[in-house]
């Protein structure tokens, strides 16, 4: 990949012929993606280059340092007049010519996302959100793009990804605490809750020791309300959330809190299907602790409709049967979205192969690995022990 500092060669060299100016303009083409990179620093490069004899090159990279400048005061803007919605279309526009490739990951991003957040355009940042992002020019925009991400997917009721995008922030490499990563971890319990119906504290090995350190002791409140909701009982778990409404709501987050609750009653009406075939509206309505029979088909109704259970109601006399997953994995759609999926786990451990390839020829990986290992150099202990003379 092209540095600056070879761009800069370029253009004092190629700017002197009219034949020149064109090679010249396709090498800044070539470097678009270093050009528009937000931590490029761009300005004392500018300062080399004399705009009478370099006119080409200096433009282009004045124009580079405009735009995202531009972009993000125009958000600003914006934000300011409390119309985020004139601003989802043009940086929508923005992300699409700044980024060198889908998988990138540029400094509007972030952005773009949170005035799709604002604005309540969900729809229109899911797809920004659809794209597999390998490229990042800077921890911060990744922990905002998946943060804002996150919150676009609650308010699609996308949970599933959701949880993926905020357990990204959370398990992200941070050498300290930062807010985002505190406050997705609220959110990531949360929807865990929702989605799964359980959360376990224990964070995977990969996470930071900061976060593994910091995350739960600054939010007992979510933490503690995770272990009242393994115990099952909602009257417990109502409790717990009246105590600490305030908490919650302080946190914009008492929404979520009642879709727990409201989770949690399909978490156990679930259960059911397990241990049941057939049972009445009455009993439903007495194991989940629900007010009235009428209450417990309104459940049963809304998780038939969203495929969560498999079950028919009888209305004369009040029972539900629970059924097996109709699903026999031998239909076209069926058989094109396993394919789908199989193509892109394929892509993506072409894509991890790669990536591995990159790192274990990177000259600041082999100088840290060989200092590893002559610190633990078998070769240097003999396979036998030796005898001493006492």
């Amino acid at each position: 990949m092209a540095t600056v500092e070879s761009l800069l060669a370029q253009i004092q060299g190629l700017s002197s012929s009219a034949g020149d100016l064109g090679l010249l303009l396709t090498h800044l083409k070539q470097a678009d993606e270093l050009l528009h990179n937000e931590s490029t620093p761009l300005l004392p490069f500018l300062e080399q280059l004399d705009p009478t004899l370099h006119s080409l090159g200096y433009l282009y990279i004045l124009v580079s340092l405009a735009v995202i400048a531009v972009c993000k005061r125009f958000k600003d803007h914006v934000l300011m007049l409390e119309a985020p919605m004139r601003g989802v279309a043009p940086l929508l526009e923005a992300v699409k010519k700044i980024r060198s490739s889908s998988e990138h990951l540029s400094t509007l991003h972030p952005d773009f996302l949170q005035l799709c957040l604002l604005a309540k355009c969900y729809k229109t940042g899911l797809s920004i959100l659809e794209d597999n992002i390998f490229e990042v020019d800077q921890p911060r925009d990744f922990f905002l793009y998946c943060y804002y991400g996150g919150m676009i997917c609650i308010g699609q009721k996308r949970f599933k990804k959701a949880l993926e995008l905020l357990h990204n922030v959370v398990t992200a490499p941070m050498s300290s605490i930062n807010a985002i990563a505190v406050e997705a971890f609220k959110k990531y319990i949360l929807v865990s809750l929702i989605h799964s119906g359980q959360f376990s504290t224990n964070l995977p090995k990969y996470t930071s020791s900061a976060a593994q350190r910091n995350l739960k002791t600054l939010c007992p409140p979510y933490v503690e309300l995770a272990n009242t909701c393994s115990s099952g009982k909602i009257s417990e778990l109502e409790t717990y959330i009246q105590t600490n409404r305030e908490k919650f709501d302080s946190d914009n987050n008492l929404g979520l809190v009642k879709q727990v609750v409201s989770s949690m009653y399909k978490k156990n009406i679930q259960r059911l299907t397990q241990t049941y075939l057939t049972l009445s509206l009455q009993d439903i309505a007495n194991t989940v602790q629900l007010s009235s029979p009428k209450e417990a088909e309104m459940h049963v109704l809304q998780m038939i409709q969203d495929g969560e259970i498999y079950a028919t109601i009888n209305q004369k006399d009040g029972m539900v049967r629970f059924l097996e997953d109709p699903e026999q994995y031998k239909t076209c759609e069926m058989i094109e979205c396993i394919d789908s999926s199989i193509q892109r786990i394929m892509t993506l451990s072409k894509k991890l192969t790669a990536m591995d390839e990159h790192i274990s020829c990177d000259p600041l990986y082999l100088a840290k690995a060989g200092r590893e290992r002559q610190r633990f150099d078998f070769d240097d202990f003999d396979p036998v022990p030796q005898k001493f003379n006492i």
